[in-house]
């Protein structure tokens, strides 16, 4: 089981540079996971590529629909934000040693607590994943 963070779930439901990279990781990878973290997080970024006017309405609720259908058929392993990955993230952060933002920090809790790689398009929280022991892959476009 590997945990996808937002910015590699995203490709799979509009096109961008890191598309067809995590195809290719989902070909070899039988248990994607994701937490109700990215749920909300790739709603929100549908919202705001309306408010840009680079996708209209419809289309949004067309990519929502499609990414609740694959949520639905259990295409991913969905984790549960836990009050204990809220401690982790604060007591990381509080390190004051890596440029952990909130959202990433608790995506990085998910993953430790359950015991999975983080995939991540994200290179500096990839690099304060492994600064924190927990193992990390950076997807880079192919």
């Amino acid at each position: 089981m590997i945990y996808l963070d937002t910015s590699v779930i995203a490709p799979l439901y509009w096109t961008e540079a890191l598309s067809g990279a995590i195809e290719e990781l989902l070909r070899n990878e039988p248990e994607p996971a994701l937490s109700q973290l990215v749920e909300v997080e790739l709603i929100s970024a549908l919202s705001r590529r309306v408010r840009m006017a680079e996708i209209v309405p419809e289309e949004a609720q067309a990519i929502a629909n499609r990414f609740q259908m694959d949520l639905d058929r259990d295409f991913y392993t969905r984790l549960r934000v836990e009050p204990i990955h809220y401690t982790t993230a604060r007591d990381w952060i509080s390190q004051f040693d890596t440029p952990l933002r909130t959202l990433d920090a608790l995506h990085l809790a998910i993953a430790a607590a359950h015991d999975i790689p983080l995939v991540t398009a994200d290179a500096g929280l990839a690099e304060s994943a492994r600064r924190l022991g927990v193992e990390a892959q950076t997807l880079t476009p192919l």
